[in-house]
């Protein structure tokens, strides 16, 4: 070799960097989402589209009722199911972390039963009580129904949540407090229940949400018409007026309650992230 070629500069790489190539890339990305974005556009029957699922007459003939009845139902199904599966779960938890053995197993044969279950088929359970225990009624009818069905499947996801924040909380803080004589329970209940719950708000917040949307099941336990919930309503009232418009106004009024509670479930996740 040379020492002219010894000292000759390094050739430059030839072809396209990783960098430009992943431009590239995504702009291509970009062209072709316009390009389907512009031909659904340019085929869409709008104005059959506005008439199907815009139609504001049909919509207007179902107020106030949608929000009054329906909306109302929803959340009274929605919260008395998290208010039992909120003391269920935490009770499963605790039993789950006992040094009692039946405690443990107990616990974990629910947890496992009531996970595995589609939430639709406990309401069919639910629904056919009275043919295994006949004159056998649950207070508040539909209501106790309704809250029984989503409490008992939502307690076994509550427990596993609840237990993980108890097992998060710094074990010294139960001992400092035993050190000082407290006893277990009270030292569970003041000191690292309140911290657990903290921490465990995030996946609770989820949990409602996905609550609020099985409370739709409601509808398998036979509602009258001031039972309805969401979208059993939007569902009649499209089969009445014959238009999709009442189970649009529907969905919209979930996204009403469910995005708000989507920010906040990623506020408190942000601030525990944080905090960390």
């Amino acid at each position: 070799m040379s020492e002219q070629q010894a000292t000759s500069p390094a050739e430059p790489r030839k072809g396209l960097s990783p960098r430009k190539k992943q431009r590239i890339s995504r702009v291509i990305q970009y062209a072709v989402l316009v390009v389907i974005l512009v031909v659904l556009v340019a085929l869409a029957d709008w104005k059959a589209i506005g008439e199907s699922f815009f139609n504001l007459d049909v919509a207007g003939k179902g107020l106030p009722e949608l929000f009054t009845v329906a909306l109302r139902n929803t959340v009274i199904y929605t919260l008395s199911g998290f208010v039992l599966g909120f003391v269920v779960g935490l009770v499963l938890a605790l039993m789950r972390l006992s040094s009692v053995a039946p405690y443990r197993w107990v616990s974990a044969i629910y947890i496992e039963i009531f996970r595995g279950l589609p939430m639709l088929l406990i309401f069919l359970m639910i629904g056919s009580l009275p043919l295994a225990f006949p004159g056998f009624e649950l207070p508040g009818g539909v209501y106790g129904s309704a809250a029984l069905g989503l409490g008992v499947v939502s307690a076994a996801y509550m427990a596993e949540n609840f237990r993980a924040g108890i097992q998060a909380v710094p074990k010294g803080q139960l001992e400092a407090a035993r050190s000082l004589g407290m006893p277990h329970m009270r030292a569970m209940v003041s000191i690292i229940i309140p911290q657990a719950i903290r921490i465990v708000l995030p996946p609770l917040t989820n949990q409602l949400v996905t609550l609020l949307k099985d409370s739709s099941l409601v509808l398998i336990l036979g509602v009258t018409a001031a039972q309805v919930e969401l979208a059993k309503f939007g569902n009649d009232e499209s089969s009445t007026y014959a238009n999709p418009t009442p189970i649009l106004a529907t969905g919209l009024t979930y996204l009403l309650i469910t995005i708000p509670l989507g920010y906040v479930a990623r506020r408190l996740e942000a601030r525990q992230g944080a905090g960390r």
